[in-house]
């Protein structure tokens, strides 16, 4: 059990061809023609052919889900099944969901809300925070005099300590933001001893979470973690582009916010929503479903996804074992004489599947450039970009490539990556 915590399980060899076959493009960019393998997911993000497919096909259709002819409320049949989806992958039963084109524009949709209504002198963000939340807490802060506390990385594990956050909180609290998992690290927050000791603090305290990195790679609860927003965007969590989704909990929800006045007072969607990307979500569910169902017997959804998504997690941290220790014959990230990994942090299973390493020979930008000529797509996260800067500082590092595989990667594809890394650290 030991080993399984820290090495992960991968999927046997013919679950892992059809999970590599459900995808779009893995090993292939259709553009340029060429072989390649994509390991950016945390920027950009592989596609699930039927939530792709799906889409197409829904979004092909003129009816409006809020007429009355039988397609229309086909459509609006599709929306609510997938309304009730959502509440699987958040695990609520009430609250409100609220979507745009993205999850940034949905992050300050909710942030807007609580820091213009909720009373309090201060607001408690992290540094590890993506723009998006960092820069919708400190905006609205500073436009209602509110003080703005940061809690500082801990350089060590690559992640935020609880205390450093339980420490800032106080009664005058107006809301806390805090991370899911930080996308340069990897390292997953521990939200649920946040959100019980800053409650300590302040019960009645408003609590935003962005889950945009971790949702792909595990199950989040909200049971558990009973924060009053969260957002994710589909297109990391293998489905389309432009659609953004924040979940906003039954008080949060009620909140005075920008909708039309004839709706309830809990009802967030301004204008027709899009059928094709709710179908989207349904297929990304039923996907992770299909994979639960390969390892537990169960008639309910949320028991099946669960399993799905913790399956998900051990696969992808057999791959990060395997890419920091390599094996018998070939070394890992750890051993390759010429490369760094940040943030190295022992335990593996306190992380998603995201790596950051530094060559001696070449920086950040030149090493992703090689890597591209080795046909590996990989990305740099560096201390002169406003989307990095924050983050690197308070990791106590300059920059990184950052390696995002996905769990529909295989060893193979880890190997090779191995064997381009030696390559470039040996030039």
């Amino acid at each position: 059990m030991e080993n399984i915590k820290n090495e992960g399980c991968l999927f046997d060899e013919k679950l892992s061809e059809d999970i590599k076959d459900r995808f779009y493009h893995v090993d292939y960019d259709p553009v340029h023609k060429t072989e390649r393998i994509f390991f950016d997911n945390a920027g950009g993000a592989l596609r699930l052919k039927t939530a792709n497919d799906k889409f197409k096909e829904i979004d092909e259709l003129p009816d409006c889900p809020e007429h009355s002819n039988k397609t229309a409320k086909w459509l609006f049949e599709i929306q609510e099944k997938a309304i009730e989806d959502l509440k699987i992958i958040y695990n609520v039963k009430s609250g409100s969901f609220l979507t745009s084109l993205t999850a940034s524009m949905v992050m300050f949709d909710m942030v807007g809300s609580i820091i213009e209504n909720v009373p309090g002198s201060n607001v408690v963000t992290t540094a590890l925070e993506h723009p998006s939340s960092f820069d919708a807490v400190t905006s609205y802060a500073k436009k209602y005099g509110k003080e703005i506390r940061i809690a500082e990385a801990n350089p060590v594990t690559g992640g935020i300590d609880t205390e450093e956050i339980s420490k800032l909180v106080d009664e005058n609290t107006c809301v806390l933001s805090v991370i899911n998992a930080s996308n340069i690290s990897g390292s997953v927050i521990d939200i649920e001893s946040v959100v019980k000791e800053a409650r300590k603090i302040k019960p009645d305290l408003y609590i935003v979470c962005d889950a945009v990195q971790h949702m792909p790679h595990n199950a989040v609860d909200l049971k558990k973690t009973p924060v009053d927003a969260m957002n994710f965007a589909p297109y990391k969590f293998f489905g389309p582009r432009g659609f953004g989704i924040g979940y906003m909990s039954e008080r949060a929800s009620k909140l005075p916010h920008n909708k039309l006045i004839a709706k309830p007072v809990d009802e967030w969607e301004l204008g027709s929503p899009a059928a094709a990307h709710f179908a989207a979500v349904t297929e990304i569910v039923d996907y992770v479903c299909w994979i639960g169902s390969k390892f537990a017997t169960s008639s309910d959804r949320r028991e099946l996804y669960v399993e799905g998504m913790k399956r998900i997690n051990l696969h992808e941290r057999a791959l990060m074992h395997r890419m920091l220790n390599g094996s018998d014959k070939i070394e890992g990230l750890r051993d390759i004489k010429g490369v760094k990994v940040h943030l190295d942090y022992d335990d593996l299973s306190t992380r998603d599947l995201i790596m950051a390493i530094e060559f001696d020979n070449i920086d950040f930008t030149k090493a992703v450039e090689e890597y591209e000529t080795e046909g590996i797509i990989v990305f740099e996260r560096v201390i002169s970009s406003l989307y990095s800067e924050r983050m690197l500082k308070s990791l106590k590092i300059d920059g990184a490539v950052r390696v995002s595989p996905l769990h529909c990667h295989t060893v193979e594809d880890i190997d090779k990556f191995l064997i381009a890394t030696k390559k470039i650290a040996s030039k």
